[in-house]
């Protein structure tokens, strides 16, 4: 097929694109640097120029808590923007399907845990993420909308926090583990984090997260958004704790109490992915974490800049 990635470029969609050509698919890649999906003109560009049976939308403008809070109009914008031009040029070029990539963050801040997507409307997301968050559901509003007026086959999912390979691990604007990764392989005598340990995450392994993608791809076609996670709960104290046993950290892990949170408690309930299109996540935090840590050791005079 011929099948257009945008955000390609990037950390779940260079794994997404390595597991389409691995299948023998023809993909064109989108990269910001070649097209700025915000502008109108380059994203009828990249549709015209890619004329794709398939799109995942992939590309966002997302960081940790800390980029969250300094760039929250933005967040709001280039997502919810992105967003719609996708769907709409998507529908007048008649692509056969759509597969959008939404965020844990457009939850509800106090959602009973395990997430279910019936909650997804149930209240206001956490707030330093919120933007972004309703961003992205608006995204899903306009999937739906153009599935109901025009028959789009657009389908719209929720992983839960990615991690792996290739991730971001720039301080200024990366999540939690590769924020930790690199902070203790650099030699340091403390690592400071914000909040005081207690929140709950769930980690995805970015290659899980991929396969995730293209099954639903293959086999989904319904309205409603779906949860892709691991089902596995844990503490960023205990996640700090085995990053710092696998990294050989020996320094001290220092909580920074006036520094947010964010969200109590996440962790998703993922049995709608394995019921309609078979996913399961295969890759154990542990293991994940292990994987993560060997290719930053490997790739760190490059990726650390």
């Amino acid at each position: 097929m011929r099948v257009l990635v945008t955000g390609g470029g990037g950390f779940l969609g260079s794994h997404v694109v390595d597991r389409l050509r691995e299948r023998g698919d023809d993909v064109v890649v989108a990269r910001r640097r070649d097209y700025d999906l915000t502008k109108w003109e380059d994203a009828e560009r990249l549709f015209r120029e890619a004329q794709p049976e398939v799109v995942f939308h992939l590309a966002a403008e997302v960081g940790g808590i800390g980029a969250n809070r300094t760039n929250p109009g933005r967040y709001w914008y280039a997502n919810l923007i992105m967003g719609a031009h996708v769907l709409e040029l998507a529908r007048l070029n008649e692509t056969r399907k759509v597969v959008v990539a939404g965020t844990v963050c457009a939850y509800p801040k106090f959602t009973p845990v395990p997430f279910s997507e019936d909650d997804l409307w149930n209240g206001y997301p956490e707030e330093t993420n919120a933007p972004y968050g309703v961003a992205k559901k608006s995204v899903l509003v306009g999937a739906q909308a153009y599935r109901d007026q025009y028959g789009l086959d657009a389908i719209f999912l929720l992983p839960a926090n990615l991690y792996g390979p290739r991730d971001n691990f720039d301080l200024q604007t990366s999540h939690v583990i590769p924020a930790l990764i690199r902070k203790m392989l650099e030699g340091t005598d403390e690592v400071v984090l914000w909040g005081d340990g207690t929140p709950t995450r769930e980690f995805l392994y970015v290659d899980d997260a991929a396969e995730g993608f293209l099954l639903a791809a293959e086999r989904y076609d319904g309205t409603e958004p779906v949860n892709l996670g691991t089902g596995a709960e844990i503490s960023i104290r205990e996640l700090a704790e085995t990053i710092a046993d696998l990294t050989g950290f020996e320094g001290e892990l220092v909580w920074d109490t006036s520094m947010p949170n964010g969200q109590p408690r996440r962790a998703l309930d993922a049995s709608r992915a394995e019921r309609l299109f078979g996913f399961r996540a295969r890759t154990s935090l542990r293991d994940g974490l292990a994987r993560t840590i060997a290719w930053y050791r490997e790739h760190a005079a490059v990726h650390a800049r």
